[in-house]
């Protein structure tokens, strides 16, 4: 069997026709004899194309996309699925960054773009917490509200009225684990 080379297009709306018509396009140029398309927001629940482009593809084939937002949510998401496919022996091809993971150069570039995307998060984290600490010095943070604390009253009503938890998870919108929690902290 001959290894495949596989192009994954994808734009957000329906509204991008001509976007997602120029990527099918330069999958096929790039060499690309099949083409999983598809017309949904990269922050969709469900990507189906996606989804099956990952299981379609084989050992030594390779996965080709225009641009590494077309592909994946994230930089976490983008080292993800090409983790997932480097375990299934799939070379991954960025036509926009020049990057392909069938060379040592490409799995360098991925491995540095994930080292950033990593570094620059965990910047983004320390960022976070000296500005919650400083917050709180000047009293300006108070967190979160409990969401069930506040409805603890409501949850120990129903309670005595013989609702079950179950029941009381449908009306209140509260987890599971909540209602039992506050009922624990009365008994």
């Amino acid at each position: 069997m001959t290894a495949a080379i596989v192009g994954y297009a994808r734009t957000s709306t329906i509204d991008q026709d001509a976007g997602l018509a120029a990527q099918e396009r330069d999958l096929r140029a790039a060499g690309c004899t099949k083409v999983f398309s598809e017309q949904v927001s990269s922050v969709a629940t469900t990507r189906p194309q996606l989804v099956a482009v990952l299981d379609y593809v084989r050992e030594g084939d390779t996965l080709v996309v225009t641009k590494p937002d077309r592909l994946a949510r994230s930089t976490a998401d983008l080292l993800a699925i090409a983790e997932r496919l480097r375990a299934k022996g799939v070379t991954l091809r960025i036509l926009s960054m020049q990057i392909d993971t069938g060379t040592a150069t490409g799995k360098l570039m991925l491995t540095l773009l994930g080292g950033i995307a990593e570094f620059e998060r965990d910047l983004m984290l320390e960022r976070q917490r000296e500005g919650i600490a400083k917050a709180k010095a000047d009293g300006k943070y108070k967190g979160r509200a409990p969401t069930a604390q506040r409805k603890a009253a409501d949850i120990h009503r129903l309670k005595a009225e013989g609702k079950t938890a179950d029941a009381i998870v449908a009306e209140l919108g509260v987890s599971r684990s909540s209602v039992f929690r506050i009922l624990r902290e009365r008994a």
